[in-house]
């Protein structure tokens, strides 16, 4: 993440903290619900009833990750700006663990589940994120038993 998004990220997260919580990591990442068959139906739906000549495939929205010691912090960031344009969700550190990491060739990823929720994040990290990737997964502790 470069100086002037990290920036933005770190003046909007600030207000938030509480006292002693020190922001350890800031990223890039893609959020992901949304399956890759349902992605791939979805890009030969269109080619076909475009009759071949358009295919749509959904191209998630970048977000911005700011991990501190205690908490997860999610923001939607504006794809023209460097600014967080909304907070999308806070998750408590605590109980929460990873998949393994997935490599791909433009992206990674790994899948968040809490004992407290239902609900399982997927978060992708671009190439250039690596680091960071790297830096979250060593700070949540990984288990074999979640799928994604």
């Amino acid at each position: 993440m470069n100086g002037r998004r990290r920036r933005a990220l770190l003046a909007t997260v600030t207000p938030v903290l509480e006292p002693g919580e020190r922001v350890e990591v800031t990223a890039i990442v893609g959020l992901s619900t949304v399956s890759v068959r349902r992605t791939a139906a979805f890009g030969i739906a269109s080619a076909i009833a475009s009759g071949g000549t358009v295919s749509v495939i959904p191209a998630p929205v970048p977000h911005y990750l700011a991990m501190t010691d205690r908490r997860l912090f999610v923001f939607r960031a504006d794809p023209t700006f460097a600014e967080p344009v909304e907070h999308t969700m806070t998750i408590q550190r605590e109980g929460l663990f990873r998949s393994e990491i997935k490599e791909r060739i433009l992206n990674s990823s790994f899948v968040l589940s809490s004992p407290y929720s239902e609900t399982q994040l997927k978060l992708i990290f671009p190439l250039i994120s690596r680091k960071e990737r790297q830096l979250v997964a060593a700070a949540i502790p990984a288990t074999g038993t979640v799928t994604g």
